[in-house]
């Protein structure tokens, strides 16, 4: 396929949305109201490599699935390439920038997302893990390395006001994008 058809292959009039950010900021939760909203297509990979045994096995330690690229990306390329969905992931750099219209990172105050994380059940070593991570704004810098600063955006997601405002920014995002396509 040149890069002229792959190109053509990825303009869509449905806008395909990423919702990242540290494991407990909201992503699920914020993907879920808009996919409501708006009916978009939710797609929360976590789940799905789950449910697809899109990983290389399990890792003890850390208490999570080592993730297949290959096969996530195989997996998804088919469904985002339409377009209108929301992707749900805790990471964000391997996906194809081309993939999507809108990147969001949800970032929670330390010691909320603390909370959130002791609540989930989550070993002290992974809450730790997940803290420095967003002390660090690990998955901010890695979506604007991975992604057009244009399409970067970064959310506050402490409170129940916060998400309901995140989600009518992003509702009227998606019906402006409409209107443009």
């Amino acid at each position: 396929m040149s890069d002229n058809e792959q190109d053509a292959s990825f303009e869509r009039t449905n806008a395909n949305i990423l919702i990242t950010g540290t494991p407990g900021t909201g992503k699920s939760t914020l993907a879920e109201l808009v996919s409501e909203a708006t009916g978009l297509n939710y797609i929360n990979v976590g789940e799905l490599v789950k449910e697809k045994g899109l990983h290389e096995g399990f890792d003890q330690e850390f208490q999570s699935y080592i993730l297949d690229d290959d096969k996530v990306i195989d997996e998804l390329e088919q469904v985002v390439s339409k377009g209108g969905n929301i992707i749900d992931f805790h990471s964000c750099d391997l996906f194809p920038e081309r993939w999507f219209d809108l990147v969001l990172v949800l970032r929670t105050d330390n010691t909320i997302l603390y909370n959130r994380l002791e609540k989930r059940g989550y070993s002290q070593k992974k809450i730790t893990e997940n803290i420095e991570s967003e002390i660090f704004q690990v998955i901010l810098e890695e979506a604007r390395e991975s992604y057009s600063n244009e399409i970067v955006v970064e959310l506050q997601s402490n409170t129940i006001q916060d998400m309901e405002s995140n989600a009518s920014r992003i509702e009227q995002w998606i019906d402006n994008y409409k209107a443009k396509h």
